[in-house]
């Protein structure tokens, strides 16, 4: 397939996918939109910067009448994620009338019921804020046709199956359903075969961790020694630049050093509020900060293509977090660069993710001419941690902020003013338990038929 024109969509979607500057569909667009259009269900995999929001959304604009309820949702794991697949559906769809609301934690509540009273075809969510609109009623599923959900091993990790499955359950048997994912664990294909109608498997460079299009590299310096070689990369180069930290306080702490060092500086972390998380990122966005820092909350939920360096200002603990980071920059095939900092404490996990990178890495530190000087006790310290490397398979629930869980800020339960999950007029619990125990404690709030079903359900 050589042109949109041959995938027979509608002519005001058309013209809003050429204005965008795009003519030709990547892969996972040539084969899954067809699927989709045929009201076939689909599993899609392909690592990211591949254009799957278009490639579910299209086909969603395409088959929603205008004026017929909520006939599309979306369910991704974080509130930045949702909003960058909101304002990606609005721009495919802006010559329909087709309207689009977001709803996640940490918004006010009064906001988003303001936002569903104007009737939207589609709507974009966290599962957390969903399952509340929809046990209180005011989303309903009955007109629902499409259900995507986007990032699903994602989900997973984040404890959110049972919270999935209570939604599937909700929504008309006869919808098209996609699902997306970079990696399919066995919980996830359980999930497909339990909900999806004979999906069709589209798999594009299923098994591609290299990070097409980056150029890779590494240094190996004392923690101290950081900030000097990040503001010397920084000079070196063009364009925008995300630097991840392992926590949040290394996070202020870097933003905080950057500022001083007289940068144009925004972060984003699990402890900010959603409105000074949204203007930071408006404000990245829109090209009025040259470098934002931050926990990995952002590493799903960035889609700026002027980024042309991504700084791992901290090894990351899982090597599907370092591809996660790194694909924040070449997006939508452009180039781009990825540098890690590597401490001599991180040595031993940056030698694991190593070993998952397929494509050419640069030693900078062969480079630039940097010797190594590893204190012997680090030394024992890094060879016992050789001989047991991390575990970066699906199996565990890994930290995506840092060595501890975070927040996450919007997949898990929160109030309508931030904090614990709550009911709409009482108290809450707090977000920091796994989701399935939060599942298992909504008792009242659930419907009759989710009691009946939940201890029937398979456990996951």
């Amino acid at each position: 397939m050589n042109t949109f024109d041959e995938l027979k969509i509608k002519d005001d979607i058309l013209r809003s996918i050429k204005d965008l500057g795009f003519t030709t569909p990547f892969p996972i667009q040539a084969q899954a939109i067809p699927e989709l259009l045929q009201g076939n269900d689909v599993i899609g995999q392909a690592h990211t910067g591949t254009g799957k929001t278009a490639t579910f959304g299209i086909p969603m604009l395409q088959n929603i009448i205008h004026g017929g309820g909520i006939q599309g949702l979306v369910i991704a794991p974080t509130r930045e994620l949702a909003m960058q697949i909101t304002e990606e559906i609005k721009k495919i769809g802006k010559y329909t009338k087709i309207k689009v609301v977001t709803v996640y934690g940490g918004q006010g509540i009064g906001i988003q019921l303001d936002a569903l009273r104007r009737k939207p075809e589609i709507v974009v969510a966290t599962p957390g804020r969903l399952i509340d609109h929809l046990d209180n009623g005011s989303i309903r599923t009955n007109d629902i046709k499409h259900v995507v959900l986007d990032e699903a091993d994602v989900m997973l990790d984040m404890g959110f199956i049972e919270d999935i499955e209570y939604v599937l359950q909700k929504v008309p048997g006869n919808r098209i359903t996609s699902l997306w994912s970079a990696t399919m664990p066995p919980e996830i294909l359980r999930l497909a075969d339990k909900y999806l109608n004979n999906p069709k498997n589209i798999l594009i460079d299923s098994d591609d961790l290299s990070g097409e299009g980056i150029d890779q590299a590494f240094l190996v310096i004392k923690d101290r020694e950081k900030h000097k070689y990040l503001t010397d990369f920084i000079n070196q180069n063009r364009g925008q630049v995300i630097v991840f930290c392992s926590t949040k306080i290394r996070t202020r702490n870097v933003a905080r050093d950057l500022t001083k060092s007289k940068y144009k500086v925004v972060a984003i972390e699990g402890d900010m509020s959603q409105n000074k998380r949204e203007y930071s990122m408006m404000k990245f966005r829109k090209n009025q900060a040259d470098i934002l820092v931050a926990t990995d909350v952002a590493a799903r939920g960035i889609d700026v293509p002027r980024v042309g360096l991504v700084v791992n200002y901290d090894v990351p603990n899982q090597d599907m977090v370092y591809f996660h980071r790194i694909g924040r920059t070449a997006r939508a095939g452009a180039k781009g660069k990825a540098i890690t900092l590597v401490s001599y404490s991180s040595i031993a996990d940056w030698k694991f993710i190593k070993k998952q990178i397929k494509s050419d890495l640069t030693d900078l530190n062969k480079t630039m001419g940097v010797e190594v000087h590893i204190p012997d006790p680090l030394k024992r310290d890094v060879g016992r941690r050789i001989a047991q490397p991390m575990r970066s398979g699906y199996g565990r629930r890994p930290s995506y902020g840092g060595r501890s869980r975070p927040s996450y800020g919007g997949g898990g339960r929160s109030s309508y003013g931030g904090g614990g999950r709550s009911s709409y007029g009482g108290g809450g619990h707090s977000r920091d338990g796994p989701a399935r125990d939060q599942y298992k404690r909504r008792g009242s709030a659930r419907s009759s038929y989710g009691r009946q079903n939940r201890d029937s359900k398979k456990k996951w």
